[in-house]
């Protein structure tokens, strides 16, 4: 999963920062709406946390922004969705300024100060929503993933990974049955400037077939891997 911060205040950005990768985000921060289109131009994000009170602009102009994007074609991808999640983060508390957002495309809104767990609650509330799921662990077969706890569940026997080789898992069951090229893993799983080798997917694929059985994840040579249906 991978999170944009736009935030200017640069203590609050790089607390959000570091909360987000303990619980297994890759990050990026921007401190301005023209920063923060550039990135979501480029890099296809699952979440985008969102002050509103930024140097160039009022945020709700990103979201509304973002919202008017078309949907991509059939077969190309484009950047950002218009139905990428936004949690607006603000000091601005008023009953209408909360309605406001909501209104606005927000998918939820939080007050500043919070605490760091209610967010990362929102945050996999947003995106349980945003893969039509309810429930909020993942089960495929007889595996069981637990976003929150980050756990994992193997035949009922526990099944420990690394944070990479969970996010890579998370983000493979999570668009399965869709095929995922390397290039959208690794935009997954790395923020910029984070460094990458360039077999870092095929080992944490390898680990994960080693930990987990060789037939969950499937590659298509050429295009990339997947996660098939459970039978």
């Amino acid at each position: 999963m991978r999170a944009l911060v736009v935030e200017d205040d640069a203590g609050i950005a790089g607390g959000l920062q570091a909360s987000l990768k303990q619980a297994g985000y890759a990050v990026d921060v921007c401190g301005t709406l023209a920063s923060a289109w550039s990135a979501l131009s480029v890099e296809p994000f699952d979440v985008v946390l969102l002050d509103l009170g930024l140097p160039d602009g009022d945020g709700l102009d990103l979201l509304a922004r973002v919202r008017r994007q078309p949907p991509p074609e059939a077969g190309r991808a484009r950047w950002p969705r218009p139905d990428l999640p936004v949690l607006i983060m603000t000091a601005r508390d008023g009953v209408s300024d909360r309605i406001t957002g909501l209104d606005e495309g927000a998918d939820d809104y939080i007050v500043k100060p919070f605490d760091a767990n209610e967010l990362l609650a929102r945050l996999r509330a947003m995106l349980r929503r945003a893969h039509g799921r309810s429930n909020p662990v993942i089960q495929h077969g007889d595996l069981v993933v637990d976003p929150a706890a980050h756990t994992v569940l193997r035949a009922g026997q526990p099944v420990v990974l690394g944070g990479k080789e969970f996010a890579l898992l998370l983000t493979l069951l999570q668009a399965s049955p869709q095929v995922l090229s390397k290039s959208r893993l690794e935009s997954a799983l790395y923020g910029f400037g984070e460094a990458l080798e360039s077999n870092a997917i095929e080992v944490h694929i390898h680990h994960l077939r080693r930990k987990l059985g060789e037939s969950l994840i499937k590659t298509v040579r050429g295009v990339g891997y997947f996660v098939p249906p459970a039978p």
